[in-house]
């Protein structure tokens, strides 16, 4: 591996900040290839870097198990714990789950930048751990809240930390092909919890072994961290340099690890500090990126994507379709739709997928407002309205869903990746708390075509936002995105 004579020019060479002075949006690779003209250009092996890929994304899948599994068994549930009829405590089981994954966002950038990524993992799987144990013993309801806000500070502290992981360890021509990962093990989660809960019904107590299986994947995630490479990136930060080459000659080969510590100590020199404030993130020279992060986020839930997802089996419902069915539509359009985006992302970039999609998702609602228009009846109506809601799902995970956890990390320096993830995927939490717990009382009182005029118009204004903000960030080293969008002062 170290014979080989390689180009590691075309992911770790240094781009000088003149070449970024015309515009911030650097979307073809014309200036690195002519820096480098008679060298023959290759990309590190992603065999290397793939099962320590994989392994994070265990996080991500247990991150849609729990999001899903009190779906099917929630009656159950509230018939064994002496709480059936109570709509409160059938919300705070769903509810509660949240609010600790905004605890867990809250903390995540600070436990990834004190303990390293790799421990942040086997942090985030403890809780989950335990938190699924109380779920699955318990003979109480409040037994039931207590296991399912340590699942939810679990699930708050996975997905951010997933996704710093997942950025720093990939090689910069397949970083979004393994940044899709996440939504494909997110998917394939959420679809494992409804079909292990289909004979909740049929069997007396099997809800608390829908909670008993999620400890299995919490627990290999938790001991294959022990194995996996620690983040190259995080490491230099913390002054161990010889850790750092180690890692970088596992994820990326002997001859690529000089080229990647050069491009580290170029870009670090001088930001030796660690400490920082929320008003770096708020007022300082990183503002601008973290609000490009933030709005993101806040357009990802303000399009009405989970509300969609609450209120999908009521449709499906209305048109005489099963709910066991009509989940198993939602997730194969899911699903389809995340794979699709795995496919492209390192072809099309992260900006196209995104137009492509918030532009589809906007048109999926305008077929929404159609359907719900009085001027429409009959069989057409409902067949309309379940279309535009699988093309919304399936619009969805081919950009809006994967496209932000992955394009945060790569535009955020990295002195301030990880608590800067942390701030956005509070304000994502917050949004997707609110639009949870305001939807059903909206469409009580604005109806269904004024709320999905509401949920368009934003997935339109997310179109010009991702137009107007946001660089593409294809096949550019972490480096190169860093100092394109914050030029060296």
């Amino acid at each position: 591996m170290r014979g080989h004579r390689t180009g590691e020019y075309s992911m770790y060479k240094r781009m000088s900040s003149r070449d970024f002075t015309v515009a911030a949006d650097v979307e073809d690779n014309s200036v690195v290839s002519q820096s480098i003209p008679d060298q023959e250009i290759t990309n590190p092996s992603w065999r290397l870097s793939f099962p320590h890929v994989l392994a994070a994304t265990i996080s991500a899948f247990l991150f849609g198990y729990h999001l899903g599994v009190v779906n099917e068994p929630l009656e159950s549930i509230s018939l064994d714990l002496g709480f059936n009829g109570n709509t409160l405590a059938e919300g705070l089981v769903v509810s509660t789950c949240l609010g600790g994954a905004l605890i867990g966002s809250l903390f995540s950038g600070w436990i990834a930048d004190g303990i390293g990524r790799r421990r942040a993992f086997q942090l985030c799987a403890l809780p989950m751990i335990v938190g699924a144990s109380i779920s699955a013993t318990t003979k109480t309801l409040a037994g039931m809240l207590l296991g399912r806000l340590l699942v939810g500070t679990g699930m708050g502290l996975g997905p951010p930390v997933s996704s710093l992981y997942v950025t720093e360890v990939s090689p910069s021509f397949v970083r979004g092909t393994y940044g899709s990962f996440i939504q494909i093990a997110t998917c394939l989660g959420l679809m494992a919890a409804l079909f292990i809960g289909i004979p909740v019904r049929e069997i007396a107590g099997w809800w608390r072994i829908c909670f008993w299986v999620s400890t299995v994947p919490a627990g290999i995630l938790a001991l294959s961290m022990m194995f996996c490479a620690e983040s190259p990136h995080w490491l230099y930060k913390q002054g161990r340099t010889a850790e750092a080459e180690a890692e970088f000659e596992r994820l990326l080969g002997g001859a690529h690890v000089k080229f990647a510590m050069q491009e580290l100590s170029k870009l670090d020199r001088g930001d030796d500090s660690d400490d920082v404030h929320f008003s770096e993130l708020l007022y300082g020279r990183c503002f601008r990126v973290v609000f490009i992060g933030s709005t993101l986020f806040a357009l990802q839930q303000l399009s009405g994507i989970n509300a969609i997802f609450y209120f999908s089996s009521t449709v499906f419902k209305n048109a005489g379709v099963p709910s066991d069915l009509a989940n198993v539509f939602v997730g194969i359009a899911n699903l389809s739709g995340s794979v699709i985006a795995m496919v492209l992302m390192d072809k099309m970039g992260r900006k196209v997928l995104l137009l492509w999609s918030f532009s589809g998702m906007a048109v999926s609602m305008g077929l929404q407002v159609v359907a719900a228009s009085s001027n429409m009846l009959g069989s057409g109506t409902l067949y309309l309205s379940v279309g535009g809601m699988l093309m919304f799902v399936f619009t969805f995970a081919i950009g809006a869903g994967p496209v932000p956890g992955l394009l945060l990390p790569e535009i955020f320096p990295s002195r301030i990746r990880a608590k800067a993830m942390a701030v956005c995927m509070s304000v994502h939490w917050v949004i997707n708390f609110f639009v949870g717990l305001l939807f059903l009382r909206l469409l009580e009182q604005l109806g269904p075509r004024l709320l999905y005029t509401i949920f368009g118009t934003f997935c339109l204004m997310a179109v010009v936002f991702v137009k107007r903000n946001v660089m593409e960030t294809k096949g550019k080293s972490l480096q190169e995105i860093e100092i394109a969008l914050l030029p060296p002062e």
